[in-house]
């Protein structure tokens, strides 16, 4: 009788196939055997279990490679943005590996007794959502899912800025992008992000804003605070709608800051000098689209203005079921190119007066955002379970990517609502808010 295979040695020639002759990670599985690389590791993927594979069978591709790792069946070790970019460079420019490569992947799992279970996705897996797209009920259930999952939580990832958005790190003249400074502090970098928008929007004293999908209301109340605007900021998710008005009191600001559990297709026969759209227009989706800058233009006076903060890519992309974007961190989430963006402010009634990419800006949020989840990883796993925690450091990590190597793109875009003999009360040129 020969010895039985171990692992690693079974599933070499396939990992070969997908990542090179020499993968550029050590693999660790269950029966303590390993893969080395030919030079030095830049991380560990160590698989625990046969359950791992199991998920890859029975979910190929993104999905199963998702269960594994929130299940707590696959783990990185290392540096998480080292692992994830060398794994993204290593593999095949073609995601299809072919049918080949299909039929070894079942042959090896069934040498290893991967086939015979089919294990249960992660508690933390949301299934498709019921109901035609974006309706009032579907996105109430999408927006809860991502940020229902308590407030501590989100405070130990963001920071005392409490602000889930594109920071803006700048330097103490307010001179351009300065990641390496080292004053530039999160909190102070979400600060400078505010007050740039609240600039665009030319807020003054007396001002009405409305803040649409206002988070923690950190951005109503940067601008009552610092311009003695007026603002209503109008979330559907409870827990923020909760912590937001905690806040407002705390601040002594309840006199300027209405925060309402509302959502923006229910805004009706109001007027408004300014709009700040701040990382809410992902979960609009590109049917709702018109109808999203359509409503928004009906709340806004002649030559009020609208800054529309989110995140692009080319051509336009829907979170989709099968992604792990779609089932564990935005169900239903659709990233728009910026190009149909200012079309469809433009085909409301909106004049583009100003585009600006800050990309790279929202890397560095991310990988703060991961370090503060990193430092305080016990605790959050006590607040969350070691599943959600798992989600929020793969997406955060492998979104940070995506900015840097322009895969994502954020962009403010900056609309006015002309009056009719043409009008915009707008400054003839960036001077007043660079």
């Amino acid at each position: 009788m020969g010895q039985k295979a171990t692992v690693a040695a079974t599933l070499a020639p396939l990992l070969r196939t997908a990542l090179g002759a020499q993968p550029p990670i050590r693999f660790e599985f269950w029966d303590g055997s390993t893969l080395v690389p030919g030079s030095e590791s830049r991380g560990t993927m160590r698989i625990r279990s046969k359950d791992a594979l199991s998920h890859l069978v029975w979910a190929p591709g993104e999905l199963g490679v998702a269960r594994a790792y929130v299940s707590g069946e696959l783990e990185f070790e290392g540096d998480v943005f080292t692992v994830l970019r060398t794994l993204q460079q290593s593999a095949p420019n073609d995601a299809d590996l072919g049918w080949d490569a299909a039929v070894r992947a079942v042959g090896a799992a069934g040498k290893l007794g991967a086939l015979t279970h089919h294990p249960k996705p992660p508690p933390e897996e949301v299934r498709p959502l019921r109901g035609a797209l974006h309706t009032k009920r579907r996105d109430a259930a999408a927006i809860s899912h991502h940020y229902d999952v308590g407030n501590d939580f989100y405070r130990l990832v963001l920071g005392a800025s409490m602000t889930y958005s594109c920071a803006r790190f700048v330097g103490p003249e307010d001179t351009g992008y300065d990641p390496a400074n080292p004053a530039v502090t999160l909190e102070n970098a979400q600060r400078a992000k505010h007050d740039l928008i609240c600039r665009k929007l030319g807020l003054r004293a007396g001002m009405r804003l409305l803040d649409v999908g206002c988070g923690w209301g950190s951005m109503a109340m940067h601008a009552a605070s610092t311009y003695d605007a007026q603002v209503v900021g109008v979330t559907i998710s409870a827990e923020q709608a909760e912590l937001a008005r905690k806040r407002v009191l705390e601040a002594g600001l309840q006199d300027r800051v209405e925060i309402r559990l509302s959502d923006y297709r229910d805004l009706r026969g109001e007027e408004f000098d300014a709009i700040s759209s701040i990382g809410m227009f992902e979960h609009v989706g590109t049917k709702r689209t018109g109808e999203y800058f359509d409503t928004l233009r009906a709340l806004l006076r002649p030559e009020g203005r609208l800054l529309n903060h989110a995140i692009s890519s080319i051509g336009g992309s829907r979170m989709q079921g099968r992604s792990f974007i779609g089932r564990y961190v935005f169900p239903d989430g659709e990233l728009i190119d910026v190009g149909e963006v200012v079309l469809a402010m433009e085909r409301s009634g909106f004049e583009v007066r100003d585009v600006e990419s800050l990309r790279e800006h929202y890397a560095l949020t991310l990988r703060h955002w991961v370090g503060n989840l990193e430092k305080d990883w016990d605790r959050a796993v006590s607040m969350v379970g070691p599943g959600r925690a798992r989600i929020w450091r793969l997406y955060m990590a492998a979104s940070a990517l995506g900015f840097e190597d322009g895969g994502l793109g954020l962009h403010q875009i900056l609309g006015v609502v002309p009056d009719p003999q043409g009008n915009a009360g707008m400054p003839g040129s960036r001077r007043g808010w660079v």
